[in-house]
């Protein structure tokens, strides 16, 4: 889709980059010529995950919870150490389950904001303080999700990622000063591995309520992500792109 190298020589973090939507971007970074360092929390599947992506490119796994600022640093220091620098932050890692919003416990809901946006926070900062600034010249994108219109049935990482696309607009104005270009995507319902965490008969019929009439692919999200990571979005900060088949417009994914 690309020209060929277009990330050629640029040094890329994906959190949550073991499977789903993390694992496809972290692949076409590599296919695009960077090299690519990835973390979750699972150490054994992550590092296999790595070994496969290993075949089209430098790829490095750091385990490590998102959540723990003293290993986000670590993290950080370690990229250092290995290569100097860090060109790219991707924010994937994050996660949430549907739920009531009357039903979801106190342990429910600070263990996904603290995952989504408290994790992403200790990211950024981090990475941009490492990095970015010092460098002056970075660029970070988050990966959100349908938040158009609230998130009924998931009120805790709606209030999260909400929370992630206001981070989002103010350091692309607070850290422009720093070149630092900072986006959002917003997916609606792809058809990942993340799917397999909500029950079957939520998600009957979904494609009927999206206007095109099907789930998105993790590479569409991917292709979005190398878009935006490029120098050719080296004029867009601050901007949520949703690639959700018209869903945030029209459909309701959830019934209730």
């Amino acid at each position: 889709m690309f020209a060929q190298g277009l990330l050629e020589g640029k040094i890329i973090l994906v959190t949550g980059g073991r499977s789903g939507i993390g694992y496809k971007i972290a692949a076409s970074c590599l296919s695009y010529g960077a090299t690519v360092y990835m973390t979750s929390r699972n150490e054994e599947k992550l590092n296999k995950a790595a070994e496969k992506l290993s075949e089209m490119g430098t790829c490095y796994a750091i385990a490590g919870d998102i959540r723990n600022i003293e290993r986000v640093q670590e993290i950080a220091a370690y990229i250092k150490k290995k290569s100097g620098r860090l060109d790219i932050l991707v924010n994937n890692a994050g996660g949430q389950y549907p739920s009531p919003a009357k039903d979801i416990s106190y342990n429910g809901w600070n263990a996904v904001i603290n995952n989504n946006l408290n994790g992403t926070w200790y990211m950024t900062q981090t990475m941009a303080n490492t990095f970015f600034i010092p460098q002056n010249n970075g660029k970070i994108l988050n990966i959100i999700a349908n938040i158009y219109r609230g998130f009924p049935g998931m009120v805790h990482t709606g209030a999260a990622r909400a929370g992630v696309e206001n981070m989002t607009k103010t350091l692309a104005v607070e850290w422009s000063r720093y070149q630092i270009n900072i986006n959002a995507i917003a997916p609606g319902v792809i058809q990942s591995t993340g799917l397999e965490q909500y029950p079957p008969e939520l998600l009957k019929d979904v494609s009927d309520r999206i206007p095109l009439k099907r789930l998105g692919s993790t590479q569409e999200v991917a292709d979005l992500t190398i878009f935006l990571v490029s120098p050719m979005a080296s004029f867009i900060t601050g901007e949520t792109v949703y690639i959700d088949g018209g869903q945030r417009l029209w459909g309701d994914v959830f019934e209730f």
